[in-house]
């Protein structure tokens, strides 16, 4: 016997690839729309690691804060350093006290 696990999409008429081929292009779009955003100084990094909408949940903190003006790979790292996080820590998985953290520093 086997069991295999199957995620049901929203609407029963479409097929499972076609749902997962949206939801990935949304959270795409998402994520571009952020970087821009913030980029343009119109959202800040700080609101984004506290809010963390679930789109970004894949987002890591180091692809975030190097979309900011002025902000490369060095400074980044050095932050992420200074917090004690990895660079490859994404958005969704951060506790409170680490996103508290990253936003206070960011103030």
């Amino acid at each position: 016997m086997s069991a295999t696990a199957t995620i049901a999409p929203k609407d029963p008429e479409d097929p499972q690839y076609m749902y997962a081929l949206r939801r990935a292009n949304e959270v795409r779009l998402a994520r571009a729309r952020t970087r821009r955003e913030v980029a343009d100084g119109r959202l800040a990094v700080g609101e984004v690691v506290l809010t963390c909408p679930r789109e970004l949940h894949t987002m890591t903190v180091f692809e975030l804060l190097a979309a900011q003006r002025r902000w490369g790979r060095k400074r980044s790292r050095d932050l992420l350093a200074e917090v004690g996080l990895p660079e490859t820590k994404s958005l969704g998985t951060m506790t409170e006290r680490q996103r508290r953290l990253v936003a206070d520093r960011l103030g």
